[in-house]
């Protein structure tokens, strides 16, 4: 039985972009320090405005979302919001499939978000596909995934093997 396993970073260029674009003001003003001669108050204010999108550029570099899956269930962190491993066991899902979805429109964008009209919660990252779990409390997960074939392929063996024993859809 193969597993599945994927981590996924935040490394779309336009989000550096942005983040860069955030910090270039105040280090610009911060370089300009002498010819402008601020006064200490000042100074500081630049220094925090510089730092605070700094450590958020850290953030997001380090930021990842690790999912892993197997025959006992759904493995999944969003470092490092997640101080340990959430975890599905499969007994816990009455659907499970891979699906298309739309970041902006569904969730209102990427991270740990919670979609409008009962979609659930979603963990993404980037792109657009993601494994949908509906779970027996009533409750909708989505996890994103980079790797949607795979997990397809995983859910037909775990289905095959008779260790899912919830309704798992085929994409259309």
């Amino acid at each position: 039985m193969n597993n599945f396993s994927e981590v996924q970073k935040f490394r779309q260029w336009w989000l550096w972009v942005l983040l860069a674009g955030v910090l270039v003001v105040p280090v610009t003003l911060a370089f300009y320090h002498n010819g402008f001669k601020y006064s200490p108050d000042v100074m500081n204010e630049i220094l925090i405005g510089a730092i605070v999108p700094l450590v958020i550029m850290i953030l997001f570099y380090i930021m990842q979302l690790r999912t892993k899956i197997d025959e006992k269930g759904i493995y999944y962190r969003f470092f490092p919001i997640h101080f340990q491993v959430l975890v599905i066991s499969w007994d816990e899902v009455t659907k499970a499939y891979v699906r298309q979805y739309s970041p902006i429109l569904d969730y209102g964008g990427w991270g740990i978000r919670y979609g409008l009209g009962g979609k659930g919660k979603a963990y993404n990252v980037s792109g657009n596909m993601g494994l949908q779990l509906e779970l027996n409390t009533g409750k909708k997960i989505l996890i994103g995934s980079q790797q949607p074939n795979e997990l397809n392929e995983l859910l037909d063996q775990l289905v095959k093997a008779k260790i899912i024993k919830a309704e798992v859809r085929k994409p259309v």
